[in-house]
């Protein structure tokens, strides 16, 4: 199985793809996708580049299943709005591609690929490049995306096996029905 991790940011997303076999992970691509050369006022040229980008990753590499971190609040509302609109153009693409998406927060993919949640970027470089076996460190985004697929390949089995056993839904609680609020 192939997967595609991604690091959301709105000026710089990480991609990283891994083929996995059983317990073997072999690395096969990863980069950026940048929108600096745009304004800083330019959200919808951003969200655009950011939107393509992901669907020519998806197109090139074929993965069948794919991973996004999640976002959580940042100590600025505006940065966390301007974030979450990035993550939602990855998901867009993804979706749109008809991809099975997976989210774990950075705390669970640095504890899954270090050993602890508070690891630094450099450590998560260090052990991607170990795991993957890469002849040198990937950048800091790239390696948070490799670190995504990563990841998935180790929890994504287990949470399919549960979810197999039990039945695991969304809260409903707060969703629309018929367009509705409930």
């Amino acid at each position: 199985m192939r997967i595609l991790g991604i690091d959301p940011g709105l000026q710089t997303t990480g991609f990283g793809l891994v083929d996995v076999d059983g317990q073997k992970l072999a690395y096969v691509a990863s980069g950026t996708i940048r929108t600096t050369h745009l304004p800083l006022g330019d959200l919808p040229g951003r969200i655009k580049v950011l939107y393509d980008g992901i669907r020519e990753v998806v197109e090139r590499y074929g993965p069948q299943a794919a991973t996004v971190e999640i976002v959580f609040v940042n100590v600025n509302p505006q940065s966390t709005l301007l974030l979450g609109q990035a993550r939602g153009a990855c998901l867009t693409a993804l979706v749109s591609r008809d991809l099975p998406v997976a989210e774990y927060t950075a705390l669970q993919m640095k504890k899954a690929v270090v050993g602890t949640g508070r690891a630094a970027k450099s450590q998560v470089q260090e052990m991607v490049m170990r795991l993957l076996k890469l002849p040198g460190l990937p950048g800091p985004d790239a390696a948070d995306a490799l670190g995504m697929a990563i990841t998935h390949a180790h929890a994504g089995a287990s949470l399919a096996r549960l979810a197999e056993s039990t039945e695991l839904s969304r809260r409903t609680h707060a969703m629309f029905r018929n367009g509705r609020s409930m």
